[in-house]
Parts: C-alpha cells; structure tokens; sequence
C-alpha cells in the first residue's frame, strides 16, 4: 500500500501563523475515516466538521489516539512528525480510508492534515484479531521552510 503524502488543510497554514497550534506544546490526535468522508475537502477546518470518522467499534475509538509529536527546527527548516501508531482490530475488521491529524488541545479542535491510506484507492483493512499500523515517513509528516534570506 502505498499512502498519500500529507495535505495541510488551508486553515492549517494560517494557525501554524497565528499561534493557533502550539506545535511544541498541543495534544495532536490520529483519526481515521472511511471513504464516505470529507477529509481530502482542504477547506475543512474542525474535528466537529469532518465526516465519516470509524465509529467506536473493532479496536478504535471515536477521537483517535494521541500522537508523540516533535516539532524541531535544524537550519530554519521546521519539522512536524510523530512516533507510528497502532490499533488491534477486537472484534471485528478495521477498514480505513483517511488518516486526519487533529489539535485536540486547540479550542475547536481543529484540523492539521489528511492522508489518503491507498493510493488505487481502496479501503486498507486490518482482519479481526490483527494490528492496523500508521508508519510515518521517516523524514516527517511536513516540513516547512529550508529557504535561504
């Protein structure tokens, strides 16, 4: 399966501007969706907006996980990334087709970046009893910057 690079969401951009996202302080949760959801219309800015988040059920929880995040800065390149994440599908399969990021320490819970999961597309399942697991790039989840003055 080969995944989507992350897409900020056009609010995004003007949080990480304004202070809206403390990138070395916030709580930045992993949601996943299915195929019915709005997650790839960049004009989404909040959790209460998305749709078609997985519904608690089969090893995931409604809000996702909390992610580990660095957020560092080497030459005036800013770096966003995280620790890879995993759920146990219990009780039956987990089928996903998005990966949201989310500020759940931000007052609306708004939302950073997307990921389509498969590329085809298709939905990218985890068969009851085994790990669905999210592998971040190894470099990040986005960069910013690197530009000489």
């Amino acid at each position: 399966m080969a995944s989507s690079n992350w897409r900020l969401y056009n609010s995004a951009k003007e949080y990480l501007g304004d202070g809206t996202f403390d990138m070395d302080n916030d709580t930045f949760n992993l949601i996943l969706c299915d195929a019915s959801s709005n997650a790839a219309t960049l004009s989404t800015t909040t959790y209460g907006g998305l749709t078609g988040e997985l519904a608690t059920a089969s090893g995931y929880t409604q809000t996702g996980v909390a992610l580990s995040t660095t957020w560092t800065n080497s030459s005036g390149t800013l770096t966003f990334d995280a620790s890879d994440v995993s759920w146990l599908a219990n009780g039956g399969d987990l089928g996903v087709y998005y990966a949201v990021i989310m500020d759940d320490t931000a007052t609306n819970d708004e939302l950073v970046c997307y990921s389509l999961l498969d590329t085809t597309p298709s939905l990218v399942t985890a068969s009851d009893g085994n790990p669905f697991n999210i592998a971040f790039n190894a470099g990040s989840i986005f960069t910013l910057g690197g530009g000489t003055t």
